[in-house]
């Protein structure tokens, strides 16, 4: 089982990978959308800057250039998106004030 990594990109969220101008371009799916990156950004364990450096939309108008239908490639993919949630715990605000007095 892939470890569900929260910022960066892993192996499982890659969709499509399009070869343009000797450069290899991954497609990857989240929560967010689709959004571009590099072999260099996936399974590394660190953050991806490429989820959150740039606006999405310029994802969506390079792949409809290409001929491919960024919507119908989100809906396909859709059971790849793995959300992570955290929990937390609950705090009285009437014991939390006491706490602060002494």
């Amino acid at each position: 089982m892939a470890r569900i990594n929260r910022f960066g990109t892993t192996q499982d969220m890659i969709i499509q990978t399009i070869e343009e101008d000797g450069e290899s371009l991954f497609v990857a799916i989240d929560s967010n959308g689709l959004y571009f990156t590099t072999q260099e950004r996936i399974d590394t364990g660190l953050a991806d800057t490429n989820r959150y450096a740039k606006d999405r939309t310029y994802v969506v108008e390079k792949l409809e250039k290409l001929g491919f239908s960024p919507l119908d490639m989100f809906e396909e993919n859709r059971d790849k998106i793995k959300l992570v949630t955290t929990t937390t715990k609950k705090i009285n605000p009437l014991k939390a004030s006491k706490r602060g007095l002494s």
